[in-house]
């Protein structure tokens, strides 16, 4: 729920800023780096959709290839992937709680999901590279 309020209030920022591609190269206001770090985690996930779309397609051809008993693979991804978003949803409430109530705590809770986000995208893709 922290969440979901810490996204209406950056998605409200004066300006629109939200809309708008920033130079994240060297930020200057706190804004500004909390913004950045919203950015990169809306880059990580739009590459997470292309690699989770990727992997359940080549779960779904594993799938096909087994007798019916054996099948299991794509339900295995798609649950193990909800356990990861729950994991990386509430690690990150975690790691920037310490935080609440400060101006810094938007971008640490947008970093981590940043950074757990291009993880898991690494892993997508390894997953996929490795049963070819």
């Amino acid at each position: 729920m922290r969440l979901f309020w810490m996204m209406i209030a950056v998605a409200f920022l004066p300006g629109g800023a939200v809309a708008q591609q920033m130079d994240c190269s060297a930020p200057e206001t706190q804004t500004d780096m909390t913004l950045c770090a919203k950015q990169e985690w809306v880059s990580a996930d739009q590459e997470l959709n292309g690699a989770y779309q990727e992997a359940m397609a080549w779960m779904k051809r594993t799938d096909a290839a087994l007798d019916a008993a054996d099948r299991g693979a794509e339900e295995a991804l798609r649950a193990g992937q909800r356990a990861w978003v729950e994991f990386r949803d509430n690690a990150c409430l975690a790691e920037a709680y310490p935080f609440t109530g400060g101006s810094i705590q938007p971008m640490v809770q947008w970093g981590c999901m940043a950074r757990l986000t291009w993880a898991r995208v690494g892993d997508l893709y390894v997953l996929v590279d490795q049963s070819r």
